[in-house]
């Protein structure tokens, strides 16, 4: 989950990174770190807590270097977030400086045969292992070749990792190797960075290269050359990153969070641009399934972390109406430990923003041992879900930097019912004329959420008038459920309050023993219209517990005045069919969270113990 930059070229080396590292720190912020080489010697500084604090300590005391750079920040996984614990961790000769993104699960035995070396460790990291054990190979080897040392470090190594490190041997290389864990390399003139993610080096380059699963990059000022552990050359897929440094900017907003809200509709409608033909036909572009293959499917499985795992759950509802398949919503990183039953005939779906989540990474590769088909939903180009899939559908939801989820997941909502279509018109399932209707009513959703944006000033205000609140409780039914558990996430995860969603049809199986006077219960309304027998069931849940001295927040349909005598407060969102409003119920959630984080004075950008994406297991 950490972020890694590393510099080779002509700019001061500490000012490309540093400034690399401001465009990571979503990806973990409980310290950070720089190593940079200058006239033979090697300079290091770390601070625990935010990249703040590493700036003001490179102010007090600079750093300078007229070499190669790299950096590093850190959400913990081995040692508290201290200075001590820090990235970079170097040598003992302070020669070789390295950082890392990952788990190195031999750590400990290494530790052991290093220390009876003489190795003096300083840390409780397992990084810190990888510093000495680069270090004594590279003098073992007797050749100053920092990247074969680092291939020979890599064969010994178990878990997963990035590994980034410098040597005083040779100050103008970088040298980094990958295992399930994300890092790329990006092309400039005359200059080349390495990165966890493309943000860090977008100011400077567009032009970007993938690294596989075991290789070895040797990044110079005028060349890129990646290996396999062995030494081979690998053939390597350069692409160009569609987005500018503009798009990860906050653009006047104070939070990240609140401009990647408003960014929502143009988010989904980038999504849905170019799905059909000329003659209507839905068309998705990445998809490497054939239509054959895609009809033998007999079972679907979703599998997904956190936001998108929710995205799942809506998108079980479609593709089950849509196409009459059976269709499972797996946690990822439950999925492969139960031994679940997988086959030829089954069409596995996984969903993850980075494209990079250990959980659902790992879930992928166990399904392809099943040979089980893998179509994935991802929002990062060239990331490593989507390359060890059969197919990928890319949403465009554009950089997110805050750490909770909100333009992702409604652009993910928006792929899953892409796919769903796509197979009930590949398998014949609905005529041409049906699925083009639900295309025309997906193509109004971007006009849907603005009347949505334009109407939560009301949500602001309760927001911060229940910022005192102990506990919020959600309820739903049908796809309102999902939704009712990713407004509850978001509670967690910004205003560190507990917050728990309920089917609403299990309410009386015991937890409405929780309802006490004033508590706050959100309640997601499905449509009158449609799903009647359902809306009359909620209406008398929130009759329910509303008499229990409940205080209720009710979302529901525009027009829907059966439920405005039971809501202590109505929130009206737009009358939209019934599977597709999940994309207009959530977004009040969103706002709802956001505001009353900040009234209690939270970073909503980075939620405290929190990391974009999870690339540990």
């Amino acid at each position: 989950m950490c972020g890694i930059v590393g510099y080779v070229g002509p700019q001061p080396a500490l000012e490309v990174v540093v400034n690399g590292l401001a465009r990571l720190e979503y990806r973990g912020y409980d310290s950070a770190g720089v190593a940079v080489l200058g006239r033979g010697a090697l300079h290091t500084d770390k601070r625990a807590g935010k990249l703040a604090n590493l700036r003001r300590a490179l102010e007090e005391r600079p750093i300078s270097g007229d070499g190669a750079g790299i950096g590093h920040t850190r959400w913990a996984t081995h040692g508290a977030p201290n200075d001590v614990n820090a990235h970079p961790h170097v040598d003992n000769d302070n020669r070789v400086a390295i950082v890392h993104n990952g788990i190195i699960e031999n750590f400990a035995a290494l530790r052991l045969e290093l220390e009876e070396q003489g190795c003096k460790f300083l840390s409780e990291t397992d990084t810190e292992v990888a510093s000495h054990l680069l270090s004594t190979t590279l003098a073992s080897r007797g050749d100053g070749d920092l990247a074969g040392a680092m291939r020979d470090v890599c064969k010994r190594l178990e878990g997963a990792f990035t590994l980034v490190a410098v040597s005083t041997d040779d100050p103008d290389l970088v040298v980094a190797a990958r295992r399930n864990s994300p890092l790329v390399v990006g092309r400039g003139e005359g200059e080349n960075f390495l990165a966890s993610d493309v943000a860090a080096f977008i100011a400077h380059t567009r032009e970007a290269v993938e690294l596989g699963q075991d290789q070895v990059v040797e990044l110079r000022a005028d060349s890129v050359v990646v290996t396999d552990y062995d030494g081979d050359p690998v053939e390597v897929n350069e692409y160009h990153v569609d987005w500018d440094a503009s798009a990860a900017e906050k653009d006047g907003y104070d939070y990240f969070m609140l401009k990647e809200i408003v960014e929502q509709p143009r988010a989904v409608a980038d999504t849905l641009l170019g799905r059909v033909t000329v003659d209507g036909q839905l068309t998705l572009d990445e998809m490497r399934l054939s239509p054959a293959e895609l009809r033998g499917v007999e079972k679907i499985v979703i599998i997904a972390c956190g936001t998108s795992y929710h995205a799942g759950l809506i998108a079980k509802y479609a593709v089950e109406h849509w196409c009459r398949i059976p269709c499972e919503v797996e946690v990822a990183s439950e999925f492969r430990y139960r031994d679940p039953i997988l086959d030829q005939q089954t069409l596995v779906i996984a969903i993850s923003q980075s494209g990079e989540s250990m959980d659902t990474l790992m879930a992928v590769r166990y399904a392809r041992e099943q040979r089980a088909k893998v179509l994935a939903i991802c929002n990062v180009n060239g990331s490593t879900i989507p390359r060890e899939s059969d197919g990928v559908l890319y949403t465009h939801a554009g950089p997110e930097v805050g750490v909770a989820a909100t333009k992702t997941f409604l652009t993910q909502l928006a792929a899953c019912y892409l796919i769903g279509l796509y197979l009930a018109q590949v398998r014949g399932m609905k005529f041409g004329d049906e699925i083009n209707a639900v295309i025309a009513q997906l193509a109004t959703m971007p006009e849907q959420i603005e009347k949505v944006l334009d109407t939560v000033q009301p949500v602001r205000e309760l927001a911060h008038s229940l910022a005192d609140a102990d506990t919020v409780l959600f309820l739903g039914r049908h796809v309102g459920y999902p939704v009712a558990m990713e407004g509850a996430l978001k509670l967690k995860e910004l205003a560190y309050m507990h917050a728990e969603a309920f089917a609403a049809g299990e309410l009386k199986h015991g937890p409405i023993a929780l309802i006490e006077e004033g508590l706050p219960v959100v309640v997601v309304v499905p449509s009158p219209k449609g799903r009647s027998v359902l809306h009359d069931k909620i209406v008398s849940n929130i009759q329910e517990v509303r008499a229990r001295g409940a205080r209720t927040i009710v979302i529901a349909e525009e027009g829907d005045e059966s439920v405005r005598p039971y809501s202590d407060v109505l929130i009206e969102i737009p009358a939209v069919p019934t599977l597709l409003q999940p994309i207009v119920s959530t977004i009040p959630m969103q706002v709802f969270a956001c505001e009353l984080a900040l009234a209690k004075g939270n970073d909503v950008d980075q939620p405290r113990n929190l990391a974009k994406s999870v690339t540990v297991e």
